[in-house]
């Protein structure tokens, strides 16, 4: 669906040169759904308006569905969701999907596609009438006109209250469940652990990690093993969990008050090495695994003052990246 080869884009500030995407390498199949992570001047927004054909690239290719960009998306073959722009304030809903509806040769009915968004209450509404989430909502069915084999939206629930996005994201599933490649940047972590299949965490321009969102959780955060040891023995065992190779820390989280056993916390990188250590050696007893949170590996891969990638160290920009406003069909 797409494909992006050592793609690099700089921009001009003042006197300085900023590296807004620093020679990324990303393969999209078709009918995925992908989450694109990143603190603010990642370089999240300049890569989704270069696969929109907005900006072109420094140096490197991008293709989509084997084409230009741009030309993919004058195809009607990509849809996009942008944060910013795109709708008169003095039309209604229905006029607006209506006029945008008139510039296709080929659409879906301009009924179905505000139904399948959730709009068809708003028809009459005028859009200056209409709030943030709701705007949202109206460029989501504009969208959805072409019957794109793409959709790409950046941070699309931005301004939407709770109830809305709980709307928008079920939306969104049913156009998944249609065979759609979606790709979505957002900052809302619990976003990408609902809804993607894979997720790509982008810091400083770079990729700093690639996978589903489980992979990705346990390789940044680590496992916590909990488990319950003999009192007695609950501080030998500690001492030798914590000079295990596996184990980054040991500690106890209850007293044990009452009871001949007492309650731990081990962190590690090898789970499975922390658990037949517990079960064989030290008679552990209601063994509990969990991967590390999503916001923890959102903090540690994109961390400035981290590392990137194995081997690679992350790179900073000079400022911001750059933004472009206004939609694109």
């Amino acid at each position: 669906m797409i494909q992006l080869r050592q793609v690099t884009k700089t921009f001009r500030r003042l006197r300085d040169t900023v590296t807004a995407v620093d020679g990324i390498n990303l393969d999209i199949a078709p009918g995925e759904v992908l989450a694109l992570l990143g603190p603010n001047g990642a370089g999240k927004t300049t890569t989704i308006d270069m696969i929109l054909g907005l900006t072109e690239p420094n140096s490197g290719t991008i293709t989509v569905l084997g084409r230009p960009p741009r030309q993919a998306v004058l195809d009607g073959k990509v849809s996009a969701v942008l944060q910013t722009g795109g709708l008169l304030a003095d039309l209604t809903v229905a006029e607006t999907m209506r006029l945008i509806a008139s510039t296709f040769t080929d659409h879906v009915p301009v009924e179905d596609a505000m139904s399948r968004a959730g709009i068809t209450h708003l028809a009459r509404r005028r859009v200056s009438k209409c709030s943030g989430g709701e705007q949202q909502r109206l460029r989501f069915a504009l969208a959805l006109l072409p019957e794109p084999e793409l959709l790409i939206l950046d941070e699309p629930t931005a301004g939407m209250d709770v109830t809305t996005r709980r709307e928008f994201w079920a939306a969104m599933h049913e156009e998944a469940g249609r065979g759609k490649t979606i790709i979505f940047a957002t900052h809302y972590l619990e976003e990408a652990s609902e809804f993607a299949d894979r997720i790509v965490m982008m810091s400083g321009g770079r990729i700093v990690a690639d996978g589903p969102t489980d992979e990705i959780r346990s390789a940044a955060a680590g496992r916590t093993v909990l488990a319950d040891l003999p009192t007695d023995t609950a501080s030998v065992c500690l001492a030798q969990l914590r000079d295990h190779p596996a184990v980054t820390s040991a500690e106890q989280v209850n007293d044990g008050t009452g009871s001949d056993m007492v309650r731990v916390r081990v962190a590690g990188t090898d789970s499975d090495a922390v658990a037949r250590l517990l079960l064989t050696e030290m008679d552990a007893r209601d063994l509990e695994i969990s991967a590390g949170s999503l916001d923890d590996a959102f903090i540690n891969l994109t961390s400035t003052s981290g590392e990137g990638r194995a081997g690679e160290s992350a790179h900073t920009p000079s400022s911001t990246e750059p933004t472009t406003e206004g939609t694109s069909r």
